[in-house]
């Protein structure tokens, strides 16, 4: 393998773990958001740009709260 090829081996394992983690702390399908990053590591910037934005989104609540006004 490349030099290359191993970068983006070795990314796609780190990248993907970063994704999982966050995928779970801030979306509903943590396994989408793990398949998104690991794509993205064919092209380094956007794997980058796209734990940026998962780092910048709100967390996602376990328990949404429904109030009733009536």
């Amino acid at each position: 393998m490349t030099l290359v090829g191993e970068l983006i081996v070795y990314s796609m394992f780190i990248v993907g773990g970063l994704s999982y983690y966050l995928g779970k702390r801030k979306t509903s399908s943590p396994k989408l958001a793990t398949l998104i990053g690991i794509v993205l590591c064919i092209t380094p910037p956007l794997n980058l740009v796209y734990l940026i934005v998962l780092m910048l989104k709100d967390k996602v609540t376990s328990n949404p709260k429904i109030e009733i006004n009536s």
